[in-house]
């Protein structure tokens, strides 16, 4: 089964905020992020996709997250170009 690694992306307080995740099904885990039932650092706000890549194993995912939380630059610039 594919494993994916998402970034989503919101605006609260004038700022954007990310949040970096692995799941099986994106579409399920964003409205799980969406209705207050994700991570608890979702819970109040209206998440949009920002970036996803696809993986054939959960380490392979796993790995990509670890990377991807590590990799500000990244998220700030997705988050600057998608959001505004």
């Amino acid at each position: 089964m594919d494993c994916f690694v998402y970034v989503l992306g919101c605006r609260s307080g004038g700022r954007a905020l990310t949040y970096v995740g692995w799941t099986h099904d994106i579409e399920r885990r964003l409205a799980q992020h969406n209705t207050g039932k994700g991570a608890r650092s979702t819970r109040g706000r209206t998440w949009q996709l920002l970036h996803s890549e696809c993986f054939a194993t959960k380490t392979e995912a796993m790995s990509r997250e670890w990377h991807l939380k590590r990799e500000r630059a990244f998220r700030k610039e997705l988050a600057q170009r998608i959001l505004g």
